[in-house]
């Protein structure tokens, strides 16, 4: 393992920097650092030498030009075993850089500001420390490339234990390429979103993610014969499951990612405390609002005890031991919470294959992009983080909504916005009585979730995720029973449908916005 004489350290990202540099420094390491991190380290008591004193040139250009010199990326990229670099090293003067501690301009940061100028972007576009990167991964073999503060400890540790060899040094490196990469991206996608006078479209021409594999490859995809893997998306502005550690349980599964995903999404837009059960992707059991926890968990359950059984549970407040009594009375597959007591962990200890994942938050989430891939190709869109107001709907039948039948259509409808579209939410004093999902006409998702709540759904409210292209919608929903129905309007059969619900004394809310999720 070559040892570590000379690093180059200069960072836009100073978190732990010092402390970094003084154990370098005890370790024998002479520095060389630039700019704004050579005056920290300074400051820190830290001895270090400017790059512009040994390269012989001063920083210039407003600090453009610093390190773009033959001293320093010959210092990087010759290669210790080669002799011709090594003879060109010795007749220029050119020292042995060893370890490169370089992270970039804060681009992304800079041009989500508001009021951000297009010259404001350009001068955060970094050009040295790109350069350094690469060619301190590129070489290796024989040169340390470090680019996140979350790395010095480790490093450190390698150097003294003799453990910093090239595979260590080769996955540094793979990081450090994937920061270039991701650096890149930032500033094509910024750039090719921006209109000729400088204002920003919501899709850039050009569209770079990149996304990052998760510890371990899932046993499989959805099925045995499928591979599958978790990659998470450090630039997802909303909850990443990746975010939610597994407390217990056997390893998480590509299928219970997915559903625990959008089990925690419904739960998180509900305000009062609520339990979701989810299965196969769609909600089967929702609950909200009076009660202790367990009740509303006994409530989500019964809507569905059949669908519930090896179904996924999100609660949206810390999860309680008496829930959990409850929980482990059934088979379930995935519990997530953003909290459990250690009462109810002792509860569930027992149920040794029982996920528990840890959500760090159950705030709603706002802003951000979804993805479908598709052959050839990639939909994006923005997240339906649409919440309803009361004061947003429209009462288009004769009679008004009784309070109770408000209340029940917003909490349908806050559910129908999760369900797989053609969508259909029966709904009554806080829990669903029958889901119809991802029917190819609503008449069908209207009697199949009618037929599940059976007598139940008489005196209840629907929500239909998208307008009634007919009448025979409204019928359907009389005939078992409901009274209020809320939906988006918009049809060209509107007047119709609205008579529809007038001759059977519906109450009938038009929301103006249509949550289709397919």
């Amino acid at each position: 393992m070559a040892s570590i004489k000379r690093a180059l350290i200069s960072v836009s990202d100073k978190t732990g920097v010092a402390d970094f540099a003084r154990a370098l420094l005890e370790r024998g390491v002479d520095i060389l650092s630039t700019g704004g991190t050579a005056k920290l380290l300074r400051d820190e008591g830290i001895a270090c030498r400017d790059v512009s004193d040994y390269t012989g040139f001063p920083e210039m250009m407003d600090g453009r030009v610093k390190t773009l010199n033959p001293k320093v990326h010959g210092g990087i990229l010759a290669r210790r075993d080669n002799e011709g670099d090594l003879a060109s090293m010795r007749e220029h003067g050119i020292e042995q850089i060893d370890l490169v501690c370089v992270n970039l301009y804060p681009f992304r940061e800079a041009v989500a500001k508001a009021g951000c100028t297009i010259d404001d972007a350009i001068e955060n576009i970094d050009i040295g420390g790109p350069c350094m990167v690469r060619a301190s991964a590129k070489n290796h073999r024989f040169v340390t490339i470090v680019v996140d503060p979350a790395d010095y400890a480790s490093v450190l540790a390698s150097i003294d234990n003799g453990t910093l060899d090239e595979s260590r040094r080769r996955a540094l490196a793979v990081k450090a390429f994937a920061h270039t990469a991701a650096y890149d991206g930032a500033i094509a996608n910024h750039f090719s979103a921006l209109n000729g006078d400088g204002s920003k479209r919501a899709f850039p021409d050009i569209f770079t993610r990149q996304f990052i594999k998760t510890a371990d490859e899932l046993r499989y995809g959805e099925n045995p014969h499928q591979a599958g893997a978790f990659y998470a998306d450090p630039e997802d502005e909303g909850l990443s499951m990746a975010d939610c550690p597994v407390l217990q349980g056997k390893a998480i599964s590509y299928n219970n990612i997915a559903d625990a995903d959008a089990a925690f999404a419904l739960v998180r837009d509900l305000n009062d405390e609520a339990v979701v059960i989810v299965k196969h992707a769609n909600p089967c059991g929702v609950a909200m609002g009076c009660g202790s926890q367990a009740e509303i968990y006994e409530r989500a359950r019964a809507a569905d005890a059949v669908s519930a059984f090896g179904g996924i549970a999100a609660f949206n407040r810390p999860l309680e031991a008496d829930t959990a009594a409850l929980i482990a009375e059934t088979f379930m597959e995935v519990v997530i919470a953003p909290g459990f007591t250690d009462a109810a962990r002792a509860v569930l200890a027992e149920r040794k294959n029982l996920r528990l994942m840890l959500a760090p938050s159950a705030a709603p989430v706002a802003g951000g992009f979804e993805f479908k891939r598709v052959n050839g190709g990639l939909l994006v869109q923005q997240r339906d983080a649409h919440i309803l107001s009361r004061d947003a709907c429209t009462v288009v039948s004769k009679r008004a909504p009784t309070e109770s039948e408000w209340s029940d259509m917003l909490f349908a409808w806050s559910v129908a916005k999760h369900v797989k579209s053609n969508a259909i939410v029966f709904a009554k004093n806080g829990t669903t009585l029958g889901v119809g999902a991802g029917q190819m006409n609503r008449v069908n998702s209207t009697r199949i979730a009618a037929h599940h709540g059976g007598e139940s759904i008489k005196g209840s409210a629907v929500a239909s995720d998208a307008f009634f292209p007919f009448r025979d919608g409204v019928d359907a929903l009389a005939q078992a029973g409901a009274t209020a129905v809320i939906q988006p309007g918009g049809s060209i059969r509107d007047d119709e449908v609205i008579a529809a619900a007038d001759e059977q004394d519906i109450a009938m809310i038009f929301t103006g916005i249509r949550h289709f999720k397919h």
